[in-house]
């Protein structure tokens, strides 16, 4: 075996190899020639700088800007002339009716085509006989003319004695026609040479008044946005034209009216303007509902400011489109605070509430329907609520029971109107809001079983942050939880049955919550409102949450709406509120309503009351109870009180020990304790007066419990 052996010392006696030749370098001063550039690059960067040179762009913009008028107004001047002698107009409307499926106005286009086609058919006719007219008109009237100076002519003789001017008129004549003659030739060649450029120059007018020219092509100031430019057919046919729904584009481009046709009057509402659209075949309204955002961008708006719904009319859209910025501006303050007068009335009364997208008053009906109002927070919910319960407060027949689980004194303008105020966000106030709903749920079912044709004044279970309840996980001595969405959480309970049964006996439930979720919002309880509201909200699933999919389908977008900008914005599902026709829902900007104010609003509303007595806590009843002291401390400070004012006051004090309570059982222990109730203008009362010395008397002589 050969291994390959790498000698340490080289061997002297062995011939090495020679070294390689190094290149020599010559250094020189002078510089290596440039390559030469040949002719025609040169030349073509030479043209390629001159046309890209600014004024080579602007005299090439100048002279196809120019040209386009002229070639435009050729086209709309000999389309004009076209229109206007034949039926070509009629035919194309024909044609984009029959396109839009709308077969009752394609048959009117078609009897104005018949009418236009008779009527020109009597012109034809009439210039056929006119020449054989026009000459026995012109025989009569030269026979006439020519009689009428010769008699001028007379009369002239006769007072100048010289017969020679009778015809000095007729001569007078002749001379005025060969003066024309002399001055249409004078004049005849100038008009030749000059017309056809007058011509050109007013075909160029009208191209340059209809802008038929290319967009890059016009002037600066015409290429500039024309954000905010009022709406006009053309632009609401073009942006739908562009919407990217391949069927639409179709059918616009095969209508002979460019999809004119398809529009109904542009009408002015509101601070907008307001359109419907009329589909055609095969285009579906979920499509241009779906690109609302690119609708916007085609008519120069803002998404906020164009608003697409659903008519009754079939295969139809309507569009309301503001005035660019009109929503920005703020609406005028609410009545309750200009018109100290204002009163209200739960049954027949409507709430003024704000302004809808057109501006026009938004009133709201709360008789007989729970309200669900819900939405991102910060964005003026708790004020969009409590202007109503403001208003609401105003019917002093009214009784308010309120939870604030925010508890940073959004109501405490109530203490002295509601009968219960619960304010914080703790469990112990969940509780308290729970057992709050629970005693609304007995006076509920007290009222159901009294007798038929009874009438009870209106109960308003209000509880703001609704969604504190449903997400506490705090459990009662029972196991039970007072919060949660599943059937057990008494929250939960004491909702569903006041959405069952409460509407029937005037026991409401209104409820604020945010960011509607299945877990912070129960479908039962969000289905069992009958008017919901919604303010901006992140996603379409939320909004579909907050007002049912049938409002969204039918174009309520409340997710549509921009947080921070559209305060108090809201969007409204109810029968209690006017809304235009086939529309399932509408938009409405609520007089906002500070707290100075709102505390003002409630003075007025206290001042109609006979000193509401505001419990911040409820209690659950369990242990014995003073009732002759509790009397006297839900009579406060009034002199005399209705008794079935009494048991419902006593409800709201301990509803486990009163909520069972009949007039029979009031009447008892007053009439044990010698405080009998009396009749007071036709209506049983208890006296504070007769309650007082009955507990004066009997803290000497023994005391009487419940």
């Amino acid at each position: 075996m050969t291994e390959n052996v790498v000698p340490l010392f080289k061997d002297p006696t062995q011939e090495q190899p020679a070294p390689a030749p190094v290149p020599l370098t010559v250094v020189t001063d002078k510089p290596e020639p440039k390559r030469p550039v040949r002719v025609f690059v040169r030349g073509r960067r030479a043209v390629v700088g001159a046309v890209k040179h600014e004024k080579t762009r602007t005299v090439a913009r100048v002279t196809v800007r120019h040209g386009a008028y002229l070639l435009g107004g050729t086209r709309i001047t000999a389309r004009r002339a076209r229109d206007g002698r034949t039926g070509a107009r009629y035919q194309r409307m024909m044609r984009a009716a029959e396109a839009g499926g709308n077969h009752e106005a394609a048959g009117e286009w078609e009897e104005r085509l018949h009418r236009f086609r008779a009527e020109r058919h009597k012109r034809r006719m009439d210039l056929l006989k006119a020449p054989q007219d026009m000459a026995k008109s012109a025989a009569y009237g030269a026979a006439t003319g020519i009689g009428a100076l010769i008699a001028v002519g007379i009369a002239l003789a006769v007072a100048t004695k010289d017969p020679g001017d009778v015809f000095t008129p007729l001569m007078a004549l002749v001379e005025l026609i060969r003066l024309l003659v002399v001055f249409v030739g004078v004049v005849w060649g100038p008009l030749v040479a000059v017309g056809p450029w007058l011509a050109v120059a007013g075909l160029w007018a009208v191209g340059r008044h209809q802008a038929a020219a290319p967009q890059w092509a016009l002037p600066a100031t015409a290429r500039t946005s024309d954000a905010g430019a009022p709406i006009t057919p053309s632009i609401v046919v073009t942006a739908m034209r562009d919407l990217g729904i391949p069927a639409l584009r179709k059918a616009i481009k095969e209508m002979g009216d460019a999809g004119a046709a398809m529009l109904g009057p542009i009408r002015i509402a509101g601070c907008g303007v307001e359109v419907d659209v009329t589909l055609p075949s095969g285009v579906e309204t979920a499509e241009v509902q779906g690109r609302r955002k690119k609708l916007a961008e085609n008519l120069n708006r803002h998404g906020h400011e164009v608003f697409i719904t659903i008519p009754e009319a079939a295969r139809t859209v309507r569009l309301w489109i503001a005035d660019s910025g009109a929503l920005d501006e703020p609406i005028g303050p609410s009545p309750l605070t200009v018109d100290e007068t204002i009163s209200a009335n739960y049954i027949k009364g409507m709430a003024p509430w704000g302004q809808d997208l057109r501006g026009d008053a938004a009133e709201l009906s709360l008789y007989q329907r729970h309200l669900l109002i819900t939405g991102k927070s910060n964005q003026g919910k708790t004020a969009a609520v409590r202007s109503l319960a403001l208003w609401l407060a105003l019917d002093r027949r009214v009784e308010f029971r309120i939870a604030d689980l925010k508890g940073v004194g959004d109501w405490a303008m109530f203490d002295g109107i509601a009968t219960v105020l619960i304010q914080g966000p703790t469990d112990d106030h969940v509780i308290e809001a729970t057992e709050m709903a629970e005693t609304v749920v007995a006076e509920m079912e007290r009222r159901i079983q009294a007798p038929p044709g009874t009438k009870f004044t209106p109960l308003i279970c209000l509880v703001d942050e609704a969604q504190v309840a449903f997400m506490s996980p705090v459990l009662g001595d029972d196991k039970r939880p007072y919060g949660g969405t599943k059937a057990t959480s008494r929250y939960f309970q004491a909702v569903r049955k006041i959405h069952n049964q409460g509407r029937a006996v005037d026991v409401l439930m209104w409820q604020g919550t945010q960011d509607p979720t299945n877990e912070n919002l129960p479908k039962l309880v969000r289905e069992g409102a009958h008017t919901r509201i919604s303010l901006v909200l992140g996603t379409e699933s939320q909004a579909r949450m907050a007002l049912g999919d049938n409002a969204v389908e039918g174009g309520a977008a409340p997710h549509m709406l921009r947080q921070g900008l559209d305060k108090g914005t809201v969007v409204v599902a109810s029968d209690g509120i006017k809304i235009p026709a086939g529309q399932p829902s509408i938009t409405v900007r609520t007089h906002y309503i500070d707290t100075d104010t709102a505390h003002t609003i409630a003075d007025r509303a206290k001042a109609l009351r006979d000193g509401v007595t505001t419990l911040t806590t409820t209690a659950e009843g369990d242990e014995e109870r003073d009732a002759l002291a509790d009397i006297a401390t839900v009579l406060g400070d009034d002199p005399r009180v209705l008794t079935a004012d009494v048991l419902k006051r006593l409800t709201t004090l301990s509803p486990g020990t009163y909520g069972a309570w009949t007039p029979g059982d009031l009447k008892r222990v007053l009439e044990d304790a010698g405080a009998e109730p009396y009749k007071s203008d036709g209506r049983m009362v208890v006296g504070r007066e007769r309650v007082t010395r009955a507990l004066t008397n009997r803290d000497t002589n023994g005391s009487a419990f419940a």
